[in-house]
């Protein structure tokens, strides 16, 4: 993927931080500004689908371990189609 260059201004201390990771790392300056840049863009990315997107119905209550557990895998049942008695 094609690279695009951009200047910001960045405090020495943190400079000072990168330069001494590089060294240690073996890897340059620039690569680790890179992976702090694509960081940042992930944390404040804005997903178009949310990150919990399937729902369950339920009885309105907070369910036993062992009944959240035969919901969930008689819906994984029914989408899959897989009808062939009860999870393990």
């Amino acid at each position: 993927m094609p690279m695009k260059r951009t200047n910001v201004y960045a405090d020495p201390e943190d400079l000072a931080i990168i330069k001494e990771a590089a060294k240690r790392r073996g890897i340059s300056e620039a690569e680790i500004i890179r992976q702090g840049i694509h960081l940042a863009a992930m944390a404040n990315r804005v997903w178009d689908e949310p990150l919990f997107s399937r729902t369950f119905d339920g009885p309105g209550r907070t369910l036993p371990k062992a009944e959240v557990r035969d919901t969930v895998a008689a819906a994984v049942r029914r989408e899959t189609g897989s009808g062939s008695g009860p999870a393990a």
